[in-house]
């Protein structure tokens, strides 16, 4: 296995981990600004077609294609597993799927009808499947969400926190073509989502730790990947400068990708409850 000089740098100043973390906080710092007795501005945020969900649905679409890159660079490489190649181009389709389902599939920007099943089945009458009835709730809150708090808590605190006294742990993830993100990513990432819960009352306020988690992937991956932050494999842009100046780049477009959101939820038109 081959070990990175990127591992050692110092993950507090790093551009993909230092931007992903501000605009997280940006997002809050604004809910809490808006928390105020107009709860239209509230629901713009939060609200179906709002900021946080067409973010959520941009940091899925980019992440999904930047797993595909590493994918097809991995398969290039020498001595890849299919194993490895398999883990990584699955997560590209899985995550292509969550961003399509964030959005139920265009339905709401081609003003699309759902089918009679959708109409019947689902808790927003839409065409997606998170939200179909399961129970006295859906699917996505009876069952996805227990799966992304085990899933997330063991990914980003659990694994990490054992990886630090054996090196093993993370050698394991790595053989998979998986990776650990940095403990200083995924504790700010971690606190953020407890204080969206407690400082924000709405009853859509759960939208805000789902957009943070999608901020902090999109820039753990990039940091994983491309420049070997925080693992031991190479990353595809080994030469310092080269990850430098893509890193420059990717904080770049991260604000970005914040900015072509909140104009979407204008073009779409979010509105209030």
């Amino acid at each position: 296995m081959v070990t990175s000089a990127a591992t050692k740098r110092n993950w507090f100043t790093h551009p993909a981990i230092a931007t992903g973390i501000a605009v997280n906080v940006f997002v809050l710092g604004l809910a809490v600004a808006w928390s105020g007795p107009d709860p239209k501005q509230l629901w713009r945020l939060l609200g179906e077609d709002g900021i946080v969900e067409w973010m959520q649905f941009l940091c899925f679409t980019v992440i999904a294609g930047l797993l595909a890159f590493a994918t097809v660079e991995r398969a290039r490489q020498p001595g890849a597993g299919r194993l490895e190649l398999l883990a990584l181009g699955g997560l590209s389709v899985v995550v292509a799927l969550a961003a399509i389902e964030e959005i139920s599939w265009f339905q709401r920007v081609l003003q699309v009808q759902s089918p009679d099943f959708f109409l019947q089945n689902n808790r927003q009458a839409e065409t997606n499947l998170h939200n179909l009835a399961v129970g006295s709730g859906s699917l996505h809150k009876n069952v996805i969400l227990k799966l992304i708090v085990i899933v997330g808590l063991t990914h980003n605190l659990v694994l990490p926190l054992l990886a630090r006294s054996r090196p093993a742990v993370r050698d394991f993830v790595e053989r998979f073509g998986l990776y650990l993100p940095p403990l200083a990513a995924s504790i700010p990432y971690l606190v953020l989502v407890i204080l969206s819960h407690l400082l924000i009352d709405h009853p859509r306020k759960g939208e805000l730790g789902e957009m943070f988690g999608a901020v902090h992937y999109l820039a753990t991956v990039f940091g994983a990947y491309f420049v070997g932050v925080a693992t031991r494999r190479a990353p595809l842009f080994e030469n310092a400068n080269d990850g430098r100046r893509l890193s420059t780049l990717f904080a770049m477009m991260l604000v970005f990708l914040l900015f072509v959101a909140w104009l979407l939820s204008a073009g779409v038109g979010a509105t209030g409850a």
